[in-house]
């Protein structure tokens, strides 16, 4: 007897239908009868539903992978994952940047490869002993092959050319070639449009995996592929599906599906009753929520000030920092910052659980100086916490794990697919159209735009509408432009902070501008693909490692 994951999976739901996923099992199921009917089957398949929180969040294994970008930085100076080892990865020294080491900490080909043994044996057996109906059986086998899809995904894109197997079993075999990246792409995009085409739309699919899952992840994944055209006609069938981008655009990630999100497409949902959560809270609210209670957590890692400057006034523009790129006792223009700013940074003064953010010396959150204080034990180093995808109402003190829904696919996120491939094939008016959208909703302006201030507009929106929605890493990469210098790419830069120092006699404060690195950042070329780790070297006589690790 097997007993099965308890998992949830929400999807957009767009009618008023109430029945949704249900993915408790009423007992264990054996595995003899687990293909007999499709509700067994539909059990079977929940476990494999599990990887799309699994890859969603490890994307690294040492913490949130805009913290290899100047997004965000992790403050201890320890040598562990979400403390020093991150910034290490950042400054590209080639020598520690050995195979083995981005393989440790970047690689991900053993543990998805047996996800993808597992998905393509549920196919096999889905076909080989399914006794449910051609109908249900066809759309479960859309939905692994949906999975099968989004697992190969993000091998494709750390690696370029793996090895392809599908739901033929008899092929397995120890010493098996690489693909090509050409042929990688097709198989992923096979899988992907055969599940559009014979999944339901998500009112029909009571929570499970639907065609609006399929079409929205080929935006994302043929922009990879150089499949441009694939990707704007997926748009346009995620579109036709009724998707929206939700008025307020802190709901687009915090709203779940169940309450009405009109914006999340694939969105994996936690359940406290059911011991199902997360520790992204643990990790990132503001010191100051534990400490206050005698407690240690929060802050391990918090946004730049590279971050920060990256958002532009609500009116539009952007604000002269230089002010505060020395030291001053001027306000930051943090109010005068546009909606996404204020979603996604916390910083000094605002709000949070009904208490002003203190990130200053001596303050209820405080402040690290990096290489100096070890363990910033919930203090920022860079004078900012996120705010972003942290759940203000979780009482950290008194509930353990968070419940919050992680947004892995959004229309937001579809728009600006759409935009960018449409820029590549010289339909400017299809691109201008889907970035002012994007920018209406939070009510910046916006005038069309042609050639490279186009683009400059299309990267601009993907870096703050986007923000720390696990993706700034991989487009950089994805373009091509990572080993560039800053701010095009990521070399030859440092991330900053504003420390923060209050003088409660004149109730004045004084921003110094720091560094939070040790030296320069770098992005070796041999990043752009990741090595093949020596298990499969080892064992498999017909590939051999990829040129960039000889």
């Amino acid at each position: 007897m097997k007993k099965l994951l308890y998992i949830i999976l929400a999807v957009a739901a767009l009618s008023s239908c109430n029945k949704f996923l249900d993915l408790t099992p009423t007992d264990s199921v054996s595995d003899n009868v687990i293909w007999e009917s499709t509700t067994n089957a539909e059990y079977a398949i929940n476990y494999i539903y599990s990887y799309t929180y699994d890859i969603a969040a490890s994307q690294t294994s040492v913490g949130l992978s805009e913290a290899l970008t100047d997004m965000f930085k992790y403050g201890s100076y320890n040598y562990n994952a979400l403390c020093y080892i991150p910034s290490e990865i950042a400054y590209g020294d080639e020598s520690t940047l050995s195979a083995s080491y981005v393989d440790t900490y970047l690689g991900t080909w053993s543990t998805w490869y047996g996800a993808v043994r597992r998905t393509n044996q549920a196919i096999s057996e889905l076909y080989s002993k399914g006794k449910m109906s051609d109908e249900d059986k066809t759309r479960l086998a859309a939905e692994l092959r949906f999975m099968r899809a989004y697992i190969y995904f993000d091998l494709v894109k750390r690696y370029k050319e793996v090895i392809l197997y599908d739901e033929d079993l008899t092929q397995i075999a120890k010493d098996r070639k690489v693909s090509t990246e050409e042929e990688c792409w097709n198989f992923i995009l096979d899988d992907l449009k055969y599940a559009a085409e014979n999944l339901p739309e998500a009112s029909a699919a009571n929570g499970r995996i639907n065609k609006g899952m399929a079409w929205a992840f080929i935006t994302r994944s043929m922009l990879y592929a150089g499949k441009y055209q694939e990707v704007i006609d997926a748009a346009a069938a995620v579109e036709a599906l009724g998707y929206k981008l939700e008025d307020n655009y802190a709901d687009a990630f915090t709203k779940s599906v169940t309450a009405g999100n009109k914006e999340a497409i694939l969105q994996y949902q936690f359940m406290r009753s059911e011991q199902v959560t997360h520790n992204f809270d643990f990790y990132y609210t503001p010191g100051g929520d534990y400490y206050a209670k005698g407690e240690a957590g929060g802050g391990y890692g918090t946004p730049t000030q590279e971050m920060v400057e990256s958002y532009e006034l609500a009116t539009g523009g952007f604000p002269n920092w230089t002010p505060w790129h020395g030291t001053t006792t001027d306000t930051p223009p943090y109010a005068d910052l546009e909606p996404r700013f204020q979603a996604t940074v916390l910083y000094n003064g605002a709000i949070w659980k009904n208490r002003a953010i203190e990130p200053f010396v001596g303050g209820t959150d405080g402040w690290c100086t990096w290489n100096t204080d070890r363990e910033p034990k919930g203090r920022t180093t860079t004078g900012y916490y996120l705010r972003k995808m942290v759940d203000e109402t979780h009482n950290v003190i008194t509930q353990s794990g968070s419940v919050s829904p992680v947004t892995i696919l959004r229309y937001g996120e579809v728009l600006l697919n759409k935009a960018e491939a449409a820029y590549y094939l010289n339909k400017e008016d299809i691109a201008n159209e889907a970035v002012k959208l994007i920018r209406n909703r939070v009510g910046l302006p916006y005038t069309a735009k042609a050639g490279m201030a186009l683009w400059n507009a299309i990267r601009q929106e993907r870096k703050v509408e986007l923000a720390m929605e696990g993706l700034w890493y991989w487009d950089l990469r994805r373009w091509g432009v990572a080993h560039k210098a800053y701010p095009e790419g990521l070399s030859g830069y440092q991330q900053h902070g504003l420390k923060i120092e209050y003088d409660m006699a004149t109730d004045t404060y004084t921003y110094t501008y720091v560094s939070v690195d040790d030296s320069d950042r770098k992005f070796p070329q041999k990043l752009y693909r990741f090595p093949m780790p020596v298990s499969e070297l080892s064992t498999n006589t017909l590939v051999d490692q990829y040129p960039e690790w000889k």
